[in-house]
């Protein structure tokens, strides 16, 4: 499977890993061409992220062990996009 975005809610402690030790980590895996962190929330101990990550032929499980080796944690998958192509979610009017 041509995986080519995926995002991912990330959480990690407030004093380590820094972001960019997470970006490092994630930028190292084959197929990464760019990637977003986003600090979603902070409380005393942990900080929440969004982390978006582009490129083509994406190994998940390589993020995953990426991310996780910093001693950050992935909890969820909010979005795959994978094929030819990328295709964008068209909000639905109800």
């Amino acid at each position: 499977m041509n995986i080519r975005r995926v995002v991912l809610d990330v959480d990690k402690a407030v004093s380590r890993p820094t972001l960019i030790e997470i970006a490092r980590a994630i930028e190292n895996v084959p197929g990464v061409h760019g990637l977003n962190i986003t600090v979603t929330e902070i409380d005393i101990e942990t900080v929440g992220t969004n982390v978006t990550i582009q490129g083509e032929g994406l190994d998940f499980d390589a993020l995953v062990q990426a991310i996780e080796s910093t001693g950050a944690v992935v909890h969820s998958v909010d979005q795959l996009l994978a094929g030819k192509e990328i295709v964008e979610t068209v909000a639905r009017r109800r």
